[in-house]
């Protein structure tokens, strides 16, 4: 598979994955990611269960609540710690585009890569063009950063 033909894209230098939760196999597989980060509250195992692969659930709700800003900012400290500690790592919601989009503004202003929400947004969405920030979630990020 080339990298046109993928469906999930690195966030950053080719350790910080994002997609939705169809294409964890091939994170995994393909990348060798080591910690799937699974935003869905509906999931009750791993994408693509192994071994190999800590699987760390955030329950974020597909329409986002008011109260969900510490499960955000959760979701964000564990990218952003398994990247720091050198490990390869994705996160995913359903689609990869409310959820998985909200992340990835929010790791990206997080390591100092994106100076406001909105340059965050349009560096992720230049990365996958599907993301899709609702207003809910604009705000949570707002409360956080």
């Amino acid at each position: 598979m080339d990298h046109a033909e993928k469906k999930y894209h690195a966030l950053i230098a080719e350790r910080v994955f994002m997609g939705g939760s169809a294409d964890v196999e091939a994170m995994v597989l393909n990348e060798g990611v080591e910690v799937v980060v699974d935003l869905r509250e509906e999931a009750t195992e791993c994408a693509y269960p192994t071994d190999h692969v800590k699987w760390v659930k955030i329950p974020l709700d597909d329409d986002t609540k008011e109260h969900e800003a510490e499960l955000f900012k959760q979701a964000i400290h564990e990218v952003v710690g398994a990247y720091n500690a050198n490990k390869k790592v994705a996160f995913h919601c359903g689609g990869g585009k409310g959820r998985t989009g909200t992340v990835a503004a929010g790791t990206l202003l997080e390591l100092g890569l994106a100076n406001t929400i909105e340059d965050a947004e349009l560096k992720a969405k230049g990365i996958r063009n599907i993301i899709n920030i609702k207003p809910v979630q604009k705000e949570l990020l707002y409360k956080l950063f």
